[in-house]
């Protein structure tokens, strides 16, 4: 079947929905490219792509069962995190005049959506083989975790020929602000640290952090030269990273390779930047490399942003594409 579905529990009923069962549904692009995504979360827990030798390694780090992204110190493995990605500064913002307070779940400010952010809900999955697709919808109510507006948002994962794409979308029935993104932990060795991959980045630019990683006024910084600076690949060995890179063109890409099994990764999206986070403060230290692409941190309060507003009529969407080659 190139598309199945399991069962694989039943929530503990300790947010807004209540309790809801899970499922898992498998994806096989017959290429050996297979994705499990579970509902709650809008996650991909599995991503599995052959490396050079054709081994099936699984490059997306995932827990075992429901409890593990249940938990509340989940880092968002693979989850669909928003109504807004990243951060929003205190959690507050102005629209049209108005003053919207979200809710406070990072030390003051708002991160990720809130503590009833998106990864924390379970989403309606329609399945299309014809498309190698599961496209996940979620409704998020007006006030939502203080944001204005009915939200209707939809992640679609789709496989392709050498790789997987992320697809989100949204609409709403009252000016509001959104920005969606996949949070996978990337590893392509599928064990151990991410110390023997290499890293490149399109971007020559940074977001200048204050606490919380909350950005100070002023532009992106330049990293040449700095412990920071990917714009050529380098060796991810004994350099930690939680940083937001700033693209520099729609033609750019971010590149992490594993040169001792071959595998090399491609990520090409229409989002200005890219959160790169090493996850040393992760359960398991550098398992994994979150490359999370998305609008700018706290784009709400800044207007020397690229805009996240979202009105009425207008449709949000924004596109990523992870391509696999072994070499």
């Amino acid at each position: 079947m190139p598309i199945s579905c399991r069962p694989v529990g039943v929530t503990n009923g300790s947010t807004r929905q209540g309790p809801r069962r899970v499922d898992a549904y498998e994806l096989d692009g017959g290429h050996g490219v297979r994705a499990v995504i579970w509902t709650y979360g809008a996650t991909l827990a599995e991503l599995w792509i052959p490396d050079r030798t054709g081994r099936s390694v699984n490059v997306a780090l995932g827990f075992p069962d429901l409890a593990g992204y249940e938990d509340p110190k989940n880092p968002y493995l693979g989850a669909t995190v928003g109504r807004f990605s990243r951060n929003v500064g205190h959690g507050r913002f102005r629209l049209d005049g108005a003053e919207h307070q979200l809710d406070l779940n990072d030390h003051g400010h708002h991160m990720h959506g809130g503590r009833e952010g998106f990864s924390r809900m379970v989403w309606q999955a329609e399945p299309d083989p014809t498309a190698m697709s599961l496209t996940l919808r979620l409704v998020s109510p007006d006030g939502d975790q203080g944001y204005p507006g009915e939200l209707t948002a939809q992640t679609v994962y789709r496989l392709v020929e050498h790789g997987i794409e992320f697809e989100h979308r949204a609409t709403t029935t009252r000016p509001t602000v959104v920005d969606l993104t996949n949070h996978t932990y990337w590893n392509l060795a599928g064990e151990g640290t991410v110390d023997e991959h290499t890293l490149r980045i399109g971007g020559s630019r940074a977001i200048r952090f204050g606490e919380r990683m909350v950005p100070v006024p002023g532009p992106p910084e330049p990293v040449h030269g700095t412990a920071h600076d990917f714009t050529h690949a380098r060796p991810l060995r004994g350099i930690a990273i939680d940083r937001f890179f700033v693209l520099d063109g729609p033609r750019e890409t971010v590149e992490l390779a594993h040169p001792a099994g071959g595998l090399v990764m491609r990520v090409r999206t229409d989002a200005p930047g890219t959160g790169v986070y090493t996850a040393d403060r992760f359960a398991r230290p550098r398992g994994g490399i979150c490359l999370q692409s998305s609008a700018l941190p706290d784009a709400p309060n800044r207007p020397d942003f690229p805009s996240v507003r979202l009105d009425p009529g207008q449709v949000y969407r924004n596109r990523t594409v992870h391509e696999f080659t072994a070499e």
